[in-house]
């Protein structure tokens, strides 16, 4: 069931029909066909500016519902063969993300030819080595995407100089443009002519308009534009957790770490009150903290802010928010602005035990409040984490400029053709030997998940040592069906048998149910010592063991993953190509028991 709250502006496109034009306090939004989305269409992510609304699923397909199809408010499915991941809706752009790595976009600004159709903008980037997308983000009329080299481009509308260039020689561009290199993050707003990109170093850069002060530049720097990418200065120290941004303001979220406590977050904003979204009743032209005692010892997890309007999600269930309020889009049951932050109260939810799955979506003047369930992870997700785990690591590498990469020699054998398994080894070594840290960290990638995507260069040169007509899943069973090769398991005593799971796989999988884990435990700082205590609680069938003290995050083994093996069924496809199967282990194991 889709755990869906809507409230704000229902017209352009109209959302929800027989309600008014303004809805002025959460009420439960339904598709017209609800029975069709229910169970194998629960939602993952809802993007919304004022002309249109993309609804995505888990199951990777999106509708959207567009500002010409008001009258007869018929959603229309997305024509892309690819699964989606994520959906971005600036006001006036529409991008998706795919599992790929693939951007399909348009708009006036992307495809002024034929602005209602899908192309794929990705395609167009002239360095055919970096043209795997991590991520895209949507300002008003610019969209902006970060490449797994860690490289920020940017498409459509220059006019502010939003693109990091100067708006006289640039207007616009219809193919991505390089903006800028060592990029971890990228932030904007979908009613926003400005963006700002965060480095590795946590440094933070911004250009484009900047007339209310909103890049934090300080009162002497306020400027219609600012034509290059800037350093800010005199940000809070801290680690920036996002940024976002109004037509006027940017509020920006930064976590601090605390040696013997949980980490506090704070926010912060710079820009013009007096269009609200601030929450502050003073202009201010560098980011200064936002004050209120609805927060101060909560645990912020999500802002997102509308044209005049900002909605923060705390982690003890609080909807806290300021701003423009003309369509109802605060949800405090009238229609009056707001300068200073308050709360409104929401109705009972389905999940509200779980906070953490749920997302706040903030369109030009509309919001939405969903609950996004944790997804399954596929196998080239996990394993790619596995680089992260170094204290599982059995073998070393060595670059070129003598740095170390660790990897798994039981991953390594599988993956590597097995005739002569020492001999590849050796050649992968003599070709690490010759390349950089991130070309090692791409060729290990490669070789874990068997994407070539990620840089087909490099996969020219070791795809002859790679047994690449194996496909991940088998991989994986047979990682976990030797189990004497793996010198690192974990026994489980069950029922008067034993089982032995290799631990590298029980690692890689955990993640699968972190999501669930964390709904029964009411610890918010997701750490937990006891299991034993959890053995009676969730959903009926979850039991959880811990194995090590050592393990950074914890691992959960479940009744189901041991009934799985019992009974012989493969588990490898618990993955998001398969998420039925989930639910009909379930049924299985309830009625056996």
């Amino acid at each position: 069931m889709n755990e869906i709250l809507f409230f704000g502006h229902n017209q352009y496109p109209k959302l929800i029909k027989n309600e008014p034009e303004k809805i002025t306090k959460p009420i439960q939004f339904k598709f017209e066909n609800e029975n069709e989305n229910e169970n194998e269409n629960e939602i993952k992510q809802i993007s919304t500016s004022y002309f249109a609304t993309i609804f995505l699923f888990k199951n990777g397909k999106a509708i959207e519902c567009l500002s010409e199809n008001d009258l007869n408010q018929n959603p229309e499915k997305i024509q892309i063969e690819e699964n989606i991941q994520k959906v971005t809706v600036g006001a006036q752009n529409e991008a998706i993300l795919t599992i790929e790595g693939n951007v399909f976009a348009k708009g006036d600004y992307i495809n002024s030819k034929n602005p209602n159709e899908f192309i794929n903008i990705s395609s167009l980037i002239e360095d055919k080595n970096d043209i795997i997308i991590e991520d895209i983000v949507s300002g008003l009329s610019s969209i902006y995407l970060l490449t797994s080299n860690q490289n920020a481009y940017g498409i459509g509308s220059n006019d502010y100089s939003q693109l990091g260039l100067d708006s006289k020689t640039l207007k616009n561009t219809e193919k991505p443009i390089l903006m800028m290199k060592n990029v971890s993050k990228i932030f904007t707003g979908i009613n926003s002519y400005n963006v700002f990109l965060l480095n590795s170093n946590q440094e933070l850069f911004g250009c484009g308009d900047n007339r209310f002060g909103k890049l934090g530049l300080g009162e002497s720097r306020i400027e219609k534009k600012i034509q290059k990418l800037t350093k800010i200065q005199n940000i809070p120290k801290g680690k920036i957790i996002d940024i976002k941004c109004g037509y006027t303001f940017s509020i920006m979220l930064i976590e601090y770490e605390n040696q013997n406590e949980n980490p506090k977050r704070k926010l912060y904003s710079c820009g013009d009150y007096g269009y609200n979204g601030l929450g502050k009743n003073e202009n201010t032209y560098e980011f200064t903290e936002i004050k209120s005692s609805l927060f101060e010892n909560d645990y912020i997890l999500e802002i997102s802010c509308g044209f005049k309007h900002t909605l923060i999600l705390t982690s003890h269930f609080q909807l806290i928010v300021f701003g423009s309020n003309v369509y109802g889009q605060l949800g405090t049951g009238d229609t009056k602005n707001q300068s200073i932050p308050i709360q409104i109260e929401l109705p009972k939810l389905r999940f509200n035990e779980d906070i953490s799955n749920y997302h706040v979506s903030c369109g030009s003047a509309r919001t939405f409040l969903y609950y996004s369930p944790p997804s399954f992870s596929n196998l080239e997700e996990d394993l790619i984490k596995l680089f992260e785990r170094k204290e599982f690591c059995n073998i070393s590498f060595k670059t070129k400029n003598g740095e170390i990469i660790e990897a798994h020699k039981l991953i390594l054998k599988y993956r590597l053709n097995q005739n002569q398994i020492e001999n590849e080894i050796e050649k992968l070594q003599e070709i690490i030997s010759k390349k950089s840290i991130k070309e090692s960290n791409q060729i290990f990638e490669m070789i874990y998940s068997n994407n070539s995507k990620i840089n087909p260069k490099l996969y020219s040169e070791i795809k002859e040592i790679i047994n690449s007509n194996e496909k991940i899943e088998e991989t994986m069973k047979r990682i976990y069906l030797n189990e004497n090769e793996n010198e690192k398991d974990f026994i489980i005593e069950r029922k008067e048998k034993q089982y032995k799971f290799p631990k590298l796989i029980l690692i890689m999988r955990s993640e699968l149910y972190r999501g669930m884990f964390l709904s029964v435990t009411n610890d918010k700082s997701n750490k937990v010592t006891d299991y034993s205590e959890l053995s009676n609680k969730s959903f009926q069938i979850f039991e959880y063991w811990i194995y090590s003290n050592q393990i950074k995050d914890e691992i959960q083994i479940t009744k189901r993953m041991i009934n799985e093996t019992e009974k012989g069924i493969d588990y490898f496809q618990l993955n998001q190509t398969n998420p039925n199967l989930f639910d009909l282990l379930v049924k299985k194991f309830n009625n056996q028991n």
